[in-house]
């Protein structure tokens, strides 16, 4: 339509209408098609029809956009829990344990050791180790308490030192017992053999008399067996200088220490 149409008049458009119609009537009955015309000419005049003055026209609402899917955060990794603290212990109970400790050591052994054994500060662990350093001299105990180097450590007290020896010299001369003298002789002549193996070989328990022998300094352990993990003895330079010999090449030869076959069969007739 062109742009200098009229407003649109709604008397003139019921004149127009109620024409129409009466000429439809004349005719017999109304035709489709002109009411058909009529209806596109109103609707084309309705959709161009000026917004008044003052008036803005409504502008197309757009649809909101989606939203997008809440994000669910991670969840942060919750902090492990504190190990609890072990309860302090009472004076008389860190006392027995540092003496303890101290006891089993065989070198100086420094504070922050004994500190993380017994699941105490240093600072109370020093004064621990003062103070029965003190108790022991003040009541001539057969041990005294000294720092070595880093460390502290146990040692008997020089006024005992007399009776320390005696004990010690009267017990390398003494004899040993036959039990002893043939344990040494089965780890003489099998070493380095295992505690196991040595009381196999002999029939008997030898806890006992390996002791003996340790402590007298023939025999000492020389590392462990790969197959049972059990310890290896083996004769000492000790052991050597006692006999006489300059080494094991020089031990006597075995067989002709052994008994007979046939007497040894008649002893067990069921070997």
């Amino acid at each position: 339509m062109s742009e200098d149409r009229p407003p649109i008049s709604w008397e003139a458009l019921a004149a127009e209408l109620a024409s129409t119609r009466e000429e439809a009537e004349e005719r017999s009955g109304p035709d489709p098609g002109t009411w058909d015309a009529v209806a596109a000419e109103l609707a084309a005049r309705v959709a161009e029809r000026p917004a008044p003055e003052g008036e803005v026209a409504p502008e197309p609402v757009a649809e909101p956009a989606p939203l997008p899917p809440p994000t669910v955060a991670a969840a942060a990794p919750a902090p492990p829990e504190p190990e609890p603290e072990p309860e302090p212990l009472d004076p008389a109970a860190l006392r027995g344990g540092l003496e303890a400790l101290l006891f089993v050591m065989d070198s100086p052994v420094d504070e922050v050791t004994l500190a993380e054994a017994l699941h105490c500060p240093v600072p109370r662990v020093h004064a621990e180790l003062a103070g029965l350093a003190e108790d022991y001299d003040r009541r001539s105990a057969g041990m005294t308490l000294r720092r070595a180097g880093e460390g502290w450590r146990l040692y008997t007290r020089e006024e005992y030192a007399g009776v320390v020896e005696r004990h010690l010299l009267e017990g390398q001369r003494s004899r040993l017992t036959q039990a002893a003298l043939e344990t040494l002789a089965v780890i003489a002549y099998r070493q380095p053999v295992t505690r196991a193996r040595v009381a196999a070989i002999r029939g008997v328990g030898v806890d006992g008399v390996m002791r003996t022998l340790v402590s007298r300094g023939l025999v000492h352990e020389v590392g462990s067996d790969p197959d049972s993990g059990g310890g290896l003895y083996a004769t000492t330079p000790l052991f050597l200088e006692r006999l006489g010999l300059r080494g094991l090449d020089e031990l006597p030869e075995l067989g002709p220490l052994l008994p007979e076959t046939s007497s040894v069969l008649d002893e067990h007739p069921d070997a």
